[in-house]
């Protein structure tokens, strides 16, 4: 094992202000390399991260230490039947009729509910008063969770975001983060047990009551459950949607040709999702020695793998560092299904189960937002840079229009 020293540093300032540039210097020098401070191999290159996806010697053993201390155990962590069962007794409230009929009218509401308080402005900072709100309060309403605490669940969002992403291992962040476990803890385990004595119409009494071949969830693992959606779920659609705006504004065309046919939204999000993924990096960890790119990793090892690289990879996607919604290389009909082309949502048996929803959010919030600013374009003087490792998008987007009558 050999250490590259000459390589940008994923965890320096430099990397944080232009990831793009780091990858394109690790695709092409070396695609799969050690990081000493991470204790872990950052992988680069699309065809190697989807097989750290993919191949399930790559397992997510690595959650024991990563997610676990914060969320406690989840779904993420398990294997093989266990993982099927529990996943099937999640997913389908993400997908097909629950979603359409039970879901989107809590989506348009809270999404409404946002905006009506810029509409009449002519301007709004989009990612402190839509972005950062909006995925969080649909996933507290779908719970079944009362909207006075919207702001209690968005500080443990932020909490639990800033401890998965934690890369330096700052013990104040650690420390937050194992707080917001236990304050989450003592908050929906009564709420739990209510809800399994007295079930409603809710997701959270659905999960209370979701049985396949005897099999149910314990009050554990649905705490986790909510844990995990509140991060994953919030997260990705914060991001996805302030990244949506700020490359669709960069690219005046293109947000024209939305504007005008909203049937190209979901091909503009997976554009997206491709060119400025929320999320940058997961990990891995194998369970037997395997070679990526000519470089052995023993079983064991940690895994990085470079979503971000992936996505700007030129023999996978041609020009890829141009924003272009009408790509012929990216496939929209299977880009929110475990089939994508992109890995913004990783692949094979952990594809992330809330996609559809977070497809969802994102087609009702792009669309309402462009009804009530019919003519949006940055403020004077806004800066829409992106900002985070683990995670990233857009620190502020300050945005001004003429409401719509």
């Amino acid at each position: 094992m050999t250490t590259t020293p000459e390589l940008p540093d994923i965890v320096s300032a430099e990397f944080a202000a232009d990831p793009y540039s780091s990858y394109r210097v690790f695709r092409e020098n070396a695609p799969v390399h050690w990081h000493e401070g991470m204790q872990s191999f950052i992988v680069s290159r699309y065809e190697d991260v989807a097989r750290v996806f993919r191949d399930q010697v790559f397992t997510t053993a690595n959650y024991d230490w990563q997610l676990e201390p914060v969320h406690g155990r989840t779904i993420l962590q398990l294997s093989g039947r266990e993982h099927a069962v529990r996943r099937g007794l999640v997913a389908p409230a993400f997908r097909g009729s629950e979603l359409e009929e039970r879901f989107l009218p809590v989506i348009e509401r809270n999404a409404r509910s946002l905006i009506d308080r810029f509409r009449a402005d002519g301007r709004v900072e989009l990612v402190g008063q839509f972005s950062t709100h909006f995925p969080i309060n649909v996933i507290v309403d779908m719970l079944g969770l009362d909207q006075a605490d919207h702001a209690r669940f968005q500080k443990w969002y932020t909490s639990i975001i800033a401890f998965l992403g934690n890369l330096t291992q700052d013990p104040g962040v650690a420390a937050a983060g194992v707080r917001t476990r236990d304050e989450l803890a003592a908050y929906m385990l009564p709420i739990i047990a209510e809800r399994r004595a007295n079930p409603g119409d809710d997701l959270l009494s659905k999960l209370c009551l979701a049985e396949i071949d005897g099999t149910r969830m314990s009050d554990e693992d649905i705490k986790a459950f909510v844990s995990l959606l509140l991060a994953a779920g919030g997260e990705t659609t914060d991001k996805a949607i302030s990244a949506l705006f700020a490359n669709l504004l960069a690219h005046p065309d293109q947000l024209a040709a939305v504007r005008d046919d909203r049937s190209l939204i979901p091909q503009a999000f997976a554009e997206t999702l491709r060119y400025t993924p929320p999320v940058h990096m997961i990990m891995r960890q194998p369970a037997a020695d395997v070679e990526l790119s000519g470089v052995a990793i023993p079983a064991g090892s940690t895994v990085t793998a470079l979503i971000g690289a992936a996505g700007r990879d030129p023999d996978r996607y041609a020009d890829p560092d141009r924003f272009d919604i009408f790509r012929g290389d990216l496939t929209t009909t299977n880009a929110f299904s475990a089939a994508a082309d992109h890995l913004a949502f990783a692949l094979g048996r952990h594809f992330c189960v809330g996609a559809l929803l977070a497809k969802t959010e994102v087609e009702v919030g792009a669309n309402q937002l462009l009804d009530a600013m019919p003519d949006v374009r940055l403020a004077a003087g806004a800066d829409p840079s992106e900002r985070g490792v683990f995670t990233r998008g857009p620190g502020s987007l300050p945005l001004e229009f003429t409401p719509a009558a």
